[in-house]
């Protein structure tokens, strides 16, 4: 019986090994780094045009060295990525007050508080709002 082909890997999962990679080094990573790092499981090329991608996105930098390129990542953690993610999909949107409109439309009660409170704007008369009565036994 032949053997059956591996299935294909979810969109996104080689990048996010690849950052994973460079996050845990802390130090500047080429191809062949990341390729041991991830096991050595993946062809060095593969590795680097994962890395050429992810150099594209702007989420890794690179430096020269020697013949090779040197990467490190250019967000800190995952929260960096998705912000960086949602930051460009709303520069492909030429109505950016229509998008974020929408998109803070369907924020749920809590993240719609945590909003405010990141951008200093807690509406007035919530319990959050500075000046703004407490519940009895809320310190």
């Amino acid at each position: 019986m032949p053997e059956l082909p591996a299935p294909r890997r979810p969109p996104g999962e080689l990048e996010s090994e690849v950052l994973a990679a460079l996050w845990a080094a802390g130090r500047p990573l080429t191809p062949q780094d990341v390729q041991q790092a991830l096991g050595g499981g993946l062809a060095r090329t593969t590795v680097a045009t994962i890395l050429g991608r992810l150099h594209e996105k702007g989420t890794v930098l690179r430096t020269r060295t020697g013949r090779a390129y040197a990467y490190t990542p250019a967000v800190q953690d995952t929260a960096g990525l998705a912000a960086r993610r949602m930051r460009s999909e709303l520069d492909r949107e030429p109505d950016r007050s229509s998008v974020l409109a929408r998109f803070v439309s369907d924020l749920s009660a809590d993240d719609e508080r945590l909003l405010r409170d990141l951008l200093g704007d807690t509406a007035p008369g919530t319990p959050d709002a500075p000046g703004s009565p407490r519940p009895e036994g809320s310190a």
